[in-house]
């Protein structure tokens, strides 16, 4: 077992050399990480850190945890089973810190990207428990962007230039030109950054992003108004004939600015066949794609002052450019010439629920910093109001009284992916169902035997009712995060990039079967 975890952890490594004093060294790796993972390689709990580290996936910040729990046959008041922390390899129970961006936890984003996949794709497709002719509903696949807050940098089709022909005046009321002959590639530092700074409107921009999370309640609603009016029922009894069923995701433009990407799918009345009855023959995807642009269209929300000094009112909406398109006929927003199919949607969407908001907290970029430093700025205000007013009630009950602690999400306050209630299965279902597999899984392997998940997946995904008759009684201590040396951590990272090779290796391969069978 050592030798098998060393070769495969080795391989995960670079090849070693010894540098100028013979000294052992890993290139890419700093001289206290070379030492340090070696020392790991070497040590004789190597295989009891090898067995901690597969568990959670070799999680870049696994959370360690000390304590011990105990289930309780609630009729029979006998134990069950009983679990303590001092029997881990390690002596502390390590688990995933959970973390969805790719940037912080490459490891955990890409379950989080795998459970998004799968969710997503059971809602366009079936299967998971979701019927397979939900496909037969019409299928929408929008994208809704935020307005104009000034004019900025952007890449244009055909190669053509930034802004050759101005609106208006050749200069800003600051002397700035309000043209750029510029053709910028993708990697341009310019792109998503304003003309003129100080003629952008750094303050509407926070607000709308605050407020986005509303923007998007308001277009479901009105959309399910625009369904009833268009089928000639009223708004109450909608919900009898069509339901509207999404799942969504939010992405950071260039701009710093939120926009969202959602399959919109129409199903049939909302206690028929379990939720995913067939849609009214009247509503087909093409008309479903125009009902989603009038809605988008139809929103207004009025925006509170943030404070109460000089600020005003704001009428709220999205932006003009809004993209919504049956899926059966859609093409990619990032490959307008590709077909866009199942797999693309989901694996679409499921890249952006798990894209790093890095991009939010970049200081090098002084239009990010300068949103950051407003929506700090705009949150101190109303900070200041509510001292000044003798703090009348909760800061969170006034509209913007959590602001400033979202300052380095630029002021978005929502979920990056969220879903109806039966748009398909949940997050919570897909993991339960994950810990039954791994449970089944390790009884099949010390009893020798094989079992087919495949065809236990109802099973697996069955809603679980032990709470009825167990309880869980347990008492946990969180000692700290991340893993304990430099090296551990590095040699973790390296195993997660090897994994993630060599699954990418396996699709690959299972991609180019499917083709040469086809």
């Amino acid at each position: 077992m050592s030798l098998q975890t060393v070769n495969a952890l080795w391989a995960a490594l670079p090849r070693p050399r010894f540098d100028d004093q013979n000294v052992l060294h890993l290139p890419g790796y700093e001289a206290h990480e070379s030492k340090a993972i070696v020392a790991r390689l070497v040590s004789d709990d190597l295989d009891a850190w090898s067995v901690a580290a597969s568990r959670v996936g070799y999680c870049s910040n696994p959370v360690h945890l000390v304590g011990s729990s105990t289930t309780i046959d609630t009729t029979t008041g006998e134990v069950v089973s009983s679990y303590s922390s001092a029997e881990e390899p390690l002596g502390s129970t390590v688990v995933r810190c959970g973390n969805r961006r790719e940037s912080v936890c490459p490891p955990c984003s890409r379950l989080y990207a795998a459970d998004m996949f799968q969710l997503i794709r059971a809602g366009v497709r079936g299967g998971k428990t979701v019927p397979e002719q939900v496909a037969d509903n019409p299928l929408v696949f929008a994208t809704l962007t935020a307005p104009s807050m000034g004019q900025v940098h952007g890449t244009r089709d055909n190669g053509r230039r930034c802004r050759p022909h101005a609106t208006g005046q050749p200069r800003c009321a600051h002397g700035r030109s309000t043209t750029c002959m510029a053709v910028h590639a993708d990697g341009d530092e310019a792109l998503g950054k304003p003309v003129c700074a100080d003629c952008y409107d750094y303050a509407s921009h926070v607000v709308w992003q605050w407020w986005a999370p509303e923007l998007w309640r308001r277009f479901t609603i009105t959309l399910r108004r625009i369904l009833a009016q268009h089928l000639g029922v009223p708004a109450t009894r909608q919900h009898e004939v069509v339901t509207v069923q999404y799942a969504k995701v939010a992405e950071y433009q260039r701009r710093g600015l939120v926009h969202f990407h959602a399959l919109i799918r129409l199903d049939g009345p909302r206690e028929a066949e379990g939720g995913f009855a067939p849609a009214p023959r009247q509503i087909t995807a093409t008309i479903l794609a125009r009902l989603v642009r009038d809605a988008v269209a139809a929103v207004r929300f009025t925006a509170p002052p943030v404070h109460d000094h000089d600020d005003v009112p704001r009428v709220l909406g999205f932006g003009s450019q809004v993209d919504a398109r049956p899926v059966t006929t859609a093409r990619r927003t990032d490959d307008p010439g590709a077909a866009l199919s199942p797999e693309q949607v989901a694996g679409y969407l499921a890249k952006y629920a798990t894209k790093a908001a890095a991009d939010t907290t970049d200081h090098t970029n002084p239009h990010l910093r300068r949103i950051q430093r407003t929506a700090d700025q705009l949150g101190r205000r109303v900070e200041d109001d509510w001292v000044a007013t003798g703090r009348q009630g909760p800061l969170t009950d006034r509209p913007y009284g959590l602001l400033g602690k979202w300052a380095h999400e630029l002021g978005f306050r929502g979920h990056f992916a969220t879903k109806s209630r039966r748009y398909s299965i949940t997050l919570g279902q897909l993991r339960r169902a994950r810990r039954r597999a791994q449970q089944l899984v390790a009884d099949a392997n010390r009893r020798g035997e094989t079992i087919d998940l495949a065809a236990m997946e109802a099973q697996l995904l069955a809603v679980d009712d032990d709470h009825t008759t167990t309880l869980v009684i347990g008492s946990w201590t969180y000692t700290h995060t991340g893993w304990d040396t430099p090296g551990d951590a590095a040699l973790a990272k390296a195993a997660a990039a090897a994994a993630r090779e060599h699954d990418q290796e396996r699709a690959a391969q299972r991609k180019a079967e499917t083709t040469k069978e086809k």
